[in-house]
């Protein structure tokens, strides 16, 4: 008897329908088509010791097996679900009538008992798209998948419940989120907290700019002085996802199984904080068979790349001022060799370089500030002046397609909305000659400063602001390593 079973191959961040035609005749022997791996090739063996585990017989027949379309391969292990209902359906085991309603994926355990998936979010999507009334998937990934509405989603826990179910022996209940309560209930929920940094308003000050025109910053101090401590802290205070951002963000940690058992959409923007030592495939992504990398990984959120000079990207970076960690340390002497420093410096590249717009230097808090039990500033009201200098930025950008913040302006968007005041220009060609900036540092400085602009709730870019985005490129100045 021919039975088709739909599942679903994630291709990056999508998923395409993969028909399973299961086709039992007279005979013995068990063939498997249409560009499966190794995974899907051992499924057999699961799904026999599956079957036979919870009573039922698994059938003694030539089996065939076609996994459409064939020229897509088709990887892992959630393909189980599937294939064992597609052979028992086609042995005349289950009932076929509801069997083209449904999407069906899920890895199965020898005892039958039914394992989470990656993808489960992009799955969900594509069988709204395709027109199923529903989708099973495993227990563990049920609330990933019901944010998609307009679909029934069951979690099944054992290969007995979907044979029960498509028999009509058994009443599944699909799962309901009301996505929007959820998702706005988690987005103010922070573990780490801005009011537990002791000093360092400089360096706060920065990370606020920072998140509320969306620039890239690079922290350069010794070892100790909190770099990461105030990395870790900077989602805290940036505007919260929305919930367009919040799928595509889902859906990326989905693909790559990063999803925590039991979650649903991602209200939080990602941190991630890869070593140092990561290598290119993982960080940016790709390799023989492709999965996101950090960078894909952090999109809507922070890449933060501690001790910067060994990678080769970044969106939020720190790095040590020298080899010894020490120079221009307050208390400490640097005994790194003469022209070692600037060595150091140079082994970030020119381009990367430019496109990092808040270089900050950090120095250690001195004792009386750690010993000062008096909390800072929480995160909580930072992340208010944020939303409101994205909100003018929100509306400033609202006829340009593909620019929300002002980091994303162009020369021309800078002409219209970023020159400073007479003032201000005689102050940005000062610095340009007196510090020896170089050219890349001067759009640099007219985004920055319309940034803090915003912060201020002032429609012009003045002197005032020029020079505190002066202040934020310490790398570009020709004397800052000796």
């Amino acid at each position: 008897m021919l039975i088709k079973v739909f599942g679903a191959a994630v291709q990056g961040i999508d998923a395409l329908v993969v028909t399973i035609e299961v086709n039992c005749t007279q005979g013995i022997r068990f063939f498997l088509v249409g560009l499966p791996d190794a995974a899907v090739k051992e499924s057999h063996e699961r799904i026999v010791s599956a079957v036979q585990h919870n009573g039922y017989k698994f059938p003694r027949r030539q089996i065939v097996i076609n996994m459409a379309p064939a020229d897509i391969r088709k990887e892992g292990s959630a393909y189980d679900l599937p294939l064992a209902v597609g052979i028992l359906a086609s042995a005349e085991l289950i009932k076929p009538d509801k069997l083209s309603q449904y999407m069906i994926m899920g890895e199965l355990s020898l005892d039958g008992s039914i394992l989470p998936i990656k993808g489960a979010l992009p799955i969900a999507i594509k069988a709204r798209e395709d027109g199923f009334k529903g989708l099973i998937v495993p227990q563990a990934n049920v609330k990933e998948a019901a944010v998609v509405n307009n679909l029934d989603v069951y979690g099944v826990g054992n290969i007995r419940e979907v044979i029960e179910f498509f028999n009509d022996e058994r009443v599944l209940s699909p799962t309901v989120i009301d996505t929007r309560k959820e998702f706005y209930q988690q987005q103010c929920e922070f573990d780490l907290d801005f009011e537990d940094v002791k000093g360092q308003e400089n360096v706060k000050r920065a990370f606020e700019v920072a998140a509320a025109g969306g620039h890239n910053l690079i922290m350069i101090g010794p070892p100790g002085a909190g770099k990461s401590m105030m990395a870790k802290r900077i989602a805290s205070i940036m505007p919260p996802l929305t919930l367009q951002e919040a799928l595509e963000t889902t859906k990326i940690h989905s693909v790559a199984g990063k999803m925590e058992r039991g979650s649903s959409l991602l209200s939080q923007r990602p941190f991630r904080a890869p070593h140092h030592t990561i290598s290119s495939v993982a960080l940016v992504g790709g390799g023989a068979f492709p999965q996101p990398g950090e960078i894909s990984l952090a999109h809507n959120g922070v890449l933060f790349l501690d001790e910067l000079p060994p990678a080769s990207l970044m969106l939020v970076a720190s790095m040590n001022p020298c080899p010894c960690g020490y120079y221009n340390h307050p208390e400490k002497k640097c005994i790194c060799p003469p022209g070692s420093v600037l060595k150091y410096l140079n082994r970030i590249s020119g381009p990367l370089l430019d496109r990092i717009d808040i270089q900050i230097e950090i120095v250690p808090v001195p004792f009386e500030k750690m010993a000062d039990s008096r909390p800072g500033e929480p995160s909580a009201v930072i992340r208010e002046r944020v939303i409101r200098a994205r909100d003018i930025q929100a509306e400033r950008f609202k006829d340009i397609p593909g620019v929300y913040c002002n980091a994303q302006m162009n020369t021309k968007l800078l002409n219209r909305f970023a020159q400073p005041d007479e003032l201000g220009k005689e102050r940005l060609k000062d610095a340009m000659k007196r510090f020896g900036l170089s050219a890349r540092a001067y759009d640099r400085i007219l985004k920055v400063a319309r940034t803090i602009a915003d912060l201020a709730g002032s429609e012009n870019v003045l002197s005032v602001h020029i020079a505190e985005a002066i202040n934020y490129r310490n790398l570009d100045r020709e004397n800052w390593a000796g």
